[in-house]
Formats: structure tokens, sequence, C-alpha cells
């Protein structure tokens, strides 16, 4: 095939494990004039789930709709659960953040390089504090405050703004709220946060200063999906590092935010990039 004539397709799907799926599903490509660049697998034995993702080039003269209307036979036919997107499409990403900038520095440096090929639509907080961060980066800026009182209409407006703008994940940047169990189900498996330390550890409110009454020599981050069950929905990335015991709070603060940054901007791409698949309470990440 020749590529300069074709674009590119990422086919991700998981479903119960039996005989004949990788045939079926490379069979549908060929068969439909497709040329397969790469493709991994995994077998959960555990719970007898396949997971695929495939990258394949597909004919100009075929459009993504018509592929995706074709695979539905085979899908139904496997009972699987799929997407399919062209990579030319750029996910709309949604960002969450109070006051540290940390993550969103992070993300928007990546996104300004091309390491990170999404559209940031808008940035939201229940502060002002980083709306010059945002329009610095000529990214519309939200601000949403939130109290006890608030917090139905607040979560209900950003309802509207993700719909509005045609949100495709939202990005908890540090965000410091708490999303009601209603939101949380409304955006599952479209939702991504960062927890410092690895979960359950250091929960609550000054982290860092418990790591140090602790003694510990590794701080790090996670990752996850965002549920009802606070920080601790399936996990995407986690990210250590090393610290020295005469790491004042502050210093062990400065060291758990790399942490932070890394593991989140990981995150980000991967599901961007349709890398991450969700088994249960865990996830199959294709790198």
């Amino acid at each position: 095939m020749d590529r300069t004539h074709s674009r590119e397709v990422i086919l991700s799907l998981s479903c119960q494990d039996t005989i004949g799926i990788v045939h079926a599903v490379s069979g549908f490509l060929v068969s439909h004039g497709c040329n397969i660049l790469a493709s991994q697998q995994f077998d959960d034995a555990s719970e007898n789930r396949f997971f695929m993702r495939v990258h394949a080039a597909y004919p100009a003269t075929v459009s993504i709709s018509h592929l995706k209307t074709a695979f539905q036979a085979t899908a139904d036919t496997y009972g699987m659960s799929w997407t399919m997107v062209d990579t030319a499409d750029r996910p709309r990403v949604a960002l969450m953040v109070s006051k540290a900038e940390h993550c969103l520095n992070d993300l928007l440096f990546r996104w300004r390089s091309g390491q990170l090929k999404v559209d940031f639509p808008f940035v939201v907080s229940n502060h002002q504090t980083l709306q010059p961060v945002a329009e610095a980066n000529g990214i519309p800026f939200f601000h949403i405050p939130v109290t006890p009182e608030t917090k139905p209409a607040a979560e209900e407006k950003l309802l509207s703004l993700i719909a509005e703008h045609q949100v495709d994940l939202t990005v908890l940047a540090r965000y410091m709220q708490v999303l009601s169990d209603d939101l949380c189900r409304e955006l599952a498996g479209k939702a991504i946060n960062i927890h410092h330390s690895f979960l359950p550890g250091f929960k609550g409110a000054k982290p860092y200063h418990q790591a140090f009454d602790r003694g510990v020599k590794l701080v790090g981050a996670t990752a996850h999906y965002v549920t009802a069950e606070l920080d601790e929905g399936p996990i995407i990335e986690q990210e250590v590092l090393r610290v020295r015991h005469d790491y004042s709070p502050a210093q062990l603060a400065v060291t758990g935010q790399d942490a932070e940054r890394l593991a989140l901007s990981r995150a980000v791409q991967w599901h961007t990039e349709q890398r991450v698949l969700l088994n249960g309470h865990r996830t199959v990440v294709f790198n």
C-alpha cells in the first residue's frame, strides 16, 4: 500500500477469549484494503478475556464511517467492546485545575511541542489562580467556584461545558475537589485523575508531611480513571522516585510533583492514543 495515499486507523477491542479472533480481525482489515502496521494482543487467562490493539493504514477511497459500519458484524459475532478512530482526529481534552500548576504546565508543554496530539477546548477551575496560564496558551478559561451549597450547580455547568465543547476526555490535573458520585458515573472511563503516592497511601491533607513523618525513601504518583470510590479507580500509570533521608517536606513535595506530572502525562497520552483498555477494576495498557 502506498501510505502517501492512505490514512491510518486504530482499532482497539476486548471480548471473551475464543478461537479465531485474530484471524477475523486481520481478515476484515485485509478485505477492506487495510495494511496492518502494528498489532498487540493480550489474553487474560484469569478472566478469559482477550484484548487487542491494531494500527492499520486504510485507503483514502474508504471512509472511516464505512469501516465502522462494516466491522460491526465481526464485533457482534464475538461480543466485542471496541473503538475505531482515525489517527488524524485529535481528541478533545478538558483540563480541570485548582491552584497547583505543575501538571497543567507539563501537559501544555507536551501539547505545544507536538508530543501530545490533542486539542484543549478549555481549562476549568474552582479558583482563578491559573487563568493567566490558560490564556497565555490561547485556551479559554472558565471559573466555576465550588461550595457545598453550589456544588450541584457547578457540576451541572461543568457537564454543560463538556457537552458543548464535545469533550472526549476530562483530566483532573490537580483539581482539588471531590466529584459527586453522579458526576463520576457520567464521566466513567472518560476522566483521569492524578493522585500523590501509590494508592491508597497518604490520603487527605498534607500528604508529603505524612510521608516525611513516616520517613519514606520513595515517593510516587498514580494516574487512574475517576470512579465514585475516591482515588481507587482503575490504574493507568504509576511513577516512583527515590528520596534521601535528609529531604524536607518541601523537597519531598517537589519530587512528588515530578512524579505526578510524569504519571499523568503518560496516562493522558496513552488514553488518547487508544492504548488503554478497561479490564474490570484493572487496565490493559499497550505501550
